[in-house]
């Protein structure tokens, strides 16, 4: 089961991906094109070239699960980044709305206290 919450992170490959990989496939790109640890527990947001499917894969504590969407009609929008980046990252309440199909354009989040990361891994 696919659980959200707002501590959830969720990574974005920005580049499509072939939709017939696997948990192998999906964790090697998490790790080669995205530089990120697939065992980290965030989850990894995949789509391909007609924007009509997704992957999700994310680890669960004793293995990974992947979640599948295909759409019947219409296309998925996903959020723009800085050219050259090869993944975004967005909050849990934004892939809800992804997968509800409510436009992230122009939509704009109001102000809230958050504490910043720092490399030490202390807030």
């Amino acid at each position: 089961m696919l659980q959200l919450s707002a501590q959830t992170k969720v990574h974005v490959a920005l580049a499509p991906t072939d939709m017939r990989r696997g948990f192998a496939g999906l964790s090697g790109e998490v790790r080669q094109v995205l530089e990120q640890d697939p065992l980290s527990g965030h989850l990894f947001l995949f789509r391909n070239r007609r924007r009509d499917r997704i992957k999700i894969l994310a680890w669960q504590g004793d293995g990974f699960a992947i979640f599948y969407k295909r759409l019947e009609r219409g296309t998925f929008e996903f959020p723009q980044a800085d050219e050259g980046a090869a993944s975004v990252e967005i909050r849990a309440s934004e892939l809800a709305m992804i997968l509800d199909g409510i436009r992230l354009e122009g939509r704009s989040r109001r102000p809230r206290f958050e504490l910043a990361d720092t490399a030490d891994g202390r807030s």
